[in-house]
């Protein structure tokens, strides 16, 4: 006998059709049957010790395998301490869904305990809000899904009623029709092609929504063909191979990075914004170019409404149909005969050195040095985070994910165990700052009861090191920024993982390929001067 379906299966198995693997979240008694329905629909569920953790290790699977990532949370606590993973999932354009327990429309009128408009919290911080439907769980299920999933990419909440996750449910395979990539035409597309062919000093601009096109390959056809230098924000590293010969690095948060680029850009007689979003950018990129003085064309999956920056022509269309239409035809031509490219790429070269005795870049460089090329790794926020995104070299899209829309210290530990799960043959490092590592010490138990033994790097100087510098900058009172010494290698081994310190470069060597050969994850922590950034970013 076929056991009926449910609300909560009917949404399960349109997430399991949508690619969906792995869930994470922390249950309340409120979506035990969610979980069940997970479950049995394929979805393993996987506990971790904060939803806020849960939320960046389904990220991290998504920078995997492509599908959104799923976060479940019980009713009240549970939803709102999802709400930071969720804000920087909005922020940082990944599609996630956010299944919260509620309770149920009639029952909230006569109780409280635990209640709140759970969908009015999450609104200003997603794409859509739902509440399911019995009669229609498949209908919301199927927008959900394909509202994350379309450009730019986000999370969507579905809040779920007791009751209703248990009632039955039909499904009847709804599904709508992918909307078909078509390029741009006409007189803005005649003027770009006229501007392509016209320049001798082009630079190219990469952002986040290239990398969600999955338009590496279009993009280097495109600068190979035009021989147009380019750079991309620090989360689309990687989406043209870092060791391309036209590649200028990441860029977005270091002053020192932008002493080199900036002067390229007011030389350029033609930039390219390709897929970029600006979001990811410092204050010192508003307005980096003069559009009354530059040629610029723009190229994006969403309207300019942020005003971060202004462009001469402005297309809103995929990057892939639309960089063959304005190449067709075209020859290829000299660009930057001045030589300014090359200065500015050596001078990036220059401004972040792999040669000190010490210090957080000579902890990057050793890590870089003795860890595969194929390793993928996570970044925390804060100042390591700024050096390491120029200093680390990324030859595949997603090869260092990060919290770069908004910033959210705490999210390397769990995106490294999220990544290890997934993708279980690659080697996988995270980098945190000392204080951030202290945020989500906890999910080290996580790593080992998930199996899985990805490294974690801490910088360690017992100090907000990014705040610290800032303070200092602005000739204000030491406070609030340094801590107390802590033995991080000892939190490794208690939680049931390798713990070691390092303080050069060769204890740093040992740990790390150690650490490669183990079948537990290690913490590695690196110990380091106060005041090692200064200078550096």
């Amino acid at each position: 006998m076929t056991t009926p379906l449910r609300a909560a299966d009917v949404l399960a198995r349109r997430l399991y059709a949508a690619g969906c693997r792995h869930a994470f979240g922390m249950p309340g008694g409120e979506v035990l049957t969610l979980v069940d329905a997970l479950e049995k629909a394929g979805i393993r569920f996987h506990l971790a010790k904060h939803e806020n953790c849960a939320g960046f290790m389904g990220e991290a699977v998504h920078h995997a395998d492509g599908a959104p990532a799923i976060l479940v949370a019980t009713l009240g606590p549970g939803a709102l301490n999802g709400i930071n993973v969720v804000a920087n999932a909005h922020q940082d354009r990944v599609p996630m869904l956010v299944l919260a327990g509620c309770v149920d429309a009639a029952e909230e009128q006569t109780y409280t305990h635990q209640v709140l408009d759970q969908q009015s919290v999450y609104r200003p911080i997603t794409k859509a809000s739902f509440r399911l439907d019995a009669d229609a769980a498949e209908v919301i299920a199927d927008k959900a899904v394909a509202i994350a999933m379309e450009p730019r990419q986000g999370p969507v909440h579905i809040d779920v009623p007791i009751t209703v996750a248990d009632t039955p449910a039909t499904e009847r395979g709804i599904r709508r029709a992918p909307a078909a990539a078509t390029a741009a035409t006409g007189d803005a597309l005649a003027q770009a092609r006229s501007w392509l062919s016209e320049t001798t000093r082009p630079l190219a601009i990469i952002g986040l929504d290239a990398m969600q096109e999955n338009a590496g390959a279009a993009l280097q056809a495109f600068v190979e063909a035009h021989n147009i230098p380019f750079v991309t924000t620090y989360k689309a590293k990687g989406v043209i191979d870092e060791n391309h010969p036209l590649c200028l690095g990441g860029a977005g948060l270091s002053p020192l990075a932008d002493k080199h680029l900036m002067p390229l850009i007011e030389n350029a007689d033609l930039i390219l914004s390709l897929g970029y979003d600006p979001i990811e950018m410092r204050t010192g990129w508003r307005d980096a170019w003069d559009v009354n003085t530059t040629r610029v064309l723009e190229i994006g999956a969403e309207a300019n409404t942020h005003y971060m920056h202004q462009s001469g022509i402005s297309i809103i269309a995929p990057l892939q149909p639309t960089l063959s239409a304005l190449s067709e035809g075209q020859s290829r031509s000299d660009t930057w005969t001045d030589g300014a490219f090359q200065t500015a790429k050596q001078g990036l070269t220059d401004a972040f050195p792999t040669e000190d005795t010490w210090g957080p870049a000579a902890v990057i460089a050793e890590a870089r040095d003795v860890l595969p090329p194929n390793t993928l790794a996570s970044a925390d926020s804060g100042a390591h985070r700024i050096l390491l995104s120029q200093m680390w070299s990324c030859h595949e899209p997603r090869a260092l994910i990060q919290s770069s829309g908004l910033c959210t210290m705490g999210c390397a530990v769990p995106m490294a165990i999220g990544r290890k799960l997934a993708q279980p043959d690659r080697p996988v490092i995270s980098f945190s700052g000392d204080a951030g590592f202290l945020m989500v010490a906890g999910e080290l138990a996580s790593a080992v009861e998930f199996a899985v033994a990805p490294i974690f790097l801490v910088f360690v100087d017992a100090s907000l090191a990014l705040i610290e510098l800032k303070q200092r900058q602005r000739q204000l009172t030491n406070a609030g920024v340094d801590f107390a010494e802590h033995d991080f290698a000892a939190m490794g081994r208690a939680f049931g993982g390798n713990g070691f310190t390092a303080t050069n470069r060769a204890e740093l060597r040992a740990a790390l390929t150690e650490a490669q050969a183990s079948d537990k994850f290690s913490v590695i922590a690196a110990v380091i001067e106060r005041g090692g950034y200064d200078g550096r970013i």
